[in-house]
Parts: C-alpha cells; structure tokens; sequence
C-alpha cells in the first residue's frame, strides 16, 4: 500500500469491533485534528483501554464487562436508556419520507445532540438482503422529530440506523437498529458474489487486504478512474473515506471514519470481524463535488472460525437516488 498515516475509529468491545482505520494518500495533511478521530469519546488508540461506553461495533479495546457490551452495533432498538421510535414503519416503494425520534428513558423526545462529523446524527437504511444501501442526511424539527426523503426502490424488509451522542452531561454515542417494512410482493436478490473490483459511475474501486474474525487485518479501497489514480479526493463530512460494515443474517453493524491522510488514491482501514461470516462493505468517497458508495461482499474465516477471509471481494454498487440524501 501507498505510504500512510495511522488514523484512529470509533471506540467499542473488542468482540464486536470491526477495527480501527487508516487513511492513505499523498501530500496532504489531516482533514481532522487526531483528538476528533471517532464519533465523540468513542474513539481510542490501539493502546488505550476503552470506556465502558457501551457504544458496541466502534473500535477496539479490553473485552466487556457484560454480554450486552459485547453486542454490535445497531441490533437493539433501545440501548443505554434511549431508543429508536420510527414514525414511517412502513413506507411505500419508491421515494418516500421517513421520520422519527429518538426518545429518553422517560419517553421524551432527545432534541439535543453532540455534532459529529458535521452531523448530529448519522442515519443509514439497508435492505435485508444487503443489496440497496442509503447513507441519508436527516432534518431535525424543534420538537425532535426527525425527517428525510429515501429511496426505497422495491418491497421487502429494510432496516434503519441511528448514530448519534446526546448531548445530555455523561452520555456515550449509541447506534441503534430498528426495521422497516415497505409493503408489496418481496422478491429478495442474492447477495452480490466476490469480485476484486467494483464499477461506480465511472469510477473502478478494488478491494484488497484481509477480513479475520479476531484477528486485525489491513483492508485497502484503491480508488481510480479510466485507468488513472484518483488522488484529489475531496472530505466528505470530515474524511476521505467512510465505511459501514453490516454482517449477512442480523446486519450487526460498523460506522468507520478515517481521520487522517488523503486525500487518494488509497483509503484503508485495519479490520477485525467480530466473527466468521459474509459481510457487505460500503464505501463513500467524494469527489468533484459528488458523493459515490461502493459495495463490496467479504468472507470472513471462510475455512473456519478462525480462518483466513476471502479478499480481495467486490460485489455491485449501490448508489442510487436517495444514497445520500440531505432531506
């Protein structure tokens, strides 16, 4: 790989990380101060024990205190005393206007969040099948009920993600997960097969590296267009590259930022797979003013539970109307 500055991610249980993240690129500084690595507090170098945040799926540290620790991110609905209130649980196919809250233990509205990555909150819906993705953009009206428009492009099962950080005194980030349902007759694709390059807009992203489940292995996302290295890579909410990681069957999720590096033609992440498993790999890059996603399957322990992964992989793209929405 080009040479490169170590960058940190999001901090979490050492069984549920997927890894800490590296930017690779030439000539440029950092996009961020190293202190705004991660998502607020989450985030922590390899040395450093992590809070007991509780905060699963970002980063990596000492093993849990408690099996719910342990969890990923983005399984449970309600998490740390705040849960994911969908309003439009089951919107129509097509374009379609999704809103909801988060709520406090007590049930209230949460109208106040610490901004990360120029964001609030960070809201991802995937396909249960892990073929449609969408990184939206929501907008929060005083009352704390949020609102985006997504393209939801066929019925069948989805499933929403909530990142964010109260801005309550003592709070620690949190994703939760809850599910949508677009009515109509389902048809689910198969996922996407291992390929060692991916087709996006015009632009070719290849995908090498290794994905262990426990065991820290470097992946690199090599960006080029007509046959050229893509080396002006622009920030996209504070980095050269943004990663979402969802494991096949409960979609157990990772939100990885680099914060360092750039700005191309390589973004890289080291990466520890919480278990044996297929995963889909979704990368946002930006560039001449546009934001691309590219989708990638990997197999990790594809000989065992502690075997090597199948990588270099790349399934198809999925960016479509609605990947990246603003409402």
């Amino acid at each position: 790989m080009n040479t490169g500055v170590k960058i940190t991610a999001y901090a979490a249980a050492l069984a549920a990380t997927f890894g800490t993240a590296y930017g690779v690129g030439v000539g440029v500084g950092p996009v961020e101060e190293p202190a705004k690595a991660g998502h607020g507090d989450h985030a922590a170098a390899p040395s450093e024990s992590p809070a007991a945040d509780g905060h699963a799926g970002h980063g990596e540290g000492a093993a849990p205190d408690s099996a719910a620790a342990e969890l990923p991110g983005g399984l449970q609905v309600s998490q740390d005393g705040y849960t994911l209130a969908l309003e439009t649980p089951t919107p129509a196919a097509g374009r379609s206007v999704l809103k909801f809250s988060i709520k406090d233990a007590a049930g209230r509205k949460v109208t106040a969040f610490t901004t990360e990555h120029g964001k609030e909150l960070h809201f991802i819906v995937a396909s249960r099948d892990l073929t449609t993705f969408r990184h939206l953009h929501p907008v929060k009206a005083a009352d704390g009920t949020w609102s985006v428009a997504a393209d939801l492009p066929a019925a069948g099962g989805y499933k929403a993600f909530a990142d964010f950080k109260p801005a309550a005194a003592g709070a620690k980030g949190v994703t939760l997960g809850a599910d949508l349902s677009v009515p109509g007759a389902y048809a689910p694709k198969p996922l996407p097969a291992v390929a060692a390059t991916v087709a996006v807009d015009g632009y070719q992203v290849r995908l090498g590296g290794t994905l262990d489940p426990g065991k820290a292995g470097e992946l690199r996302l090599t960006v080029t267009k007509g046959g050229k290295p893509v080396t002006d890579l622009e920030p996209y909410l504070g980095a050269y590259g943004h990663l979402v990681a969802l494991r096949d069957g409960d979609l157990a999720y990772l939100h990885v930022h680099p914060n360092e590096g750039g700005p191309g033609p390589d973004v890289s992440f080291t990466a520890t797979a919480p278990s044996a498993g297929t995963y889909r790999l979704f990368l946002d890059f930006q560039h001449q003013g546009k934001v691309r996603t590219a989708a990638f399957t990997v197999t990790a322990g594809a000989t065992g539970a502690t075997g090597p992964a199948t990588v270099p992989g790349a399934g198809e793209a999925t960016h479509g109307a609605g990947g990246h929405a603003h409402g």
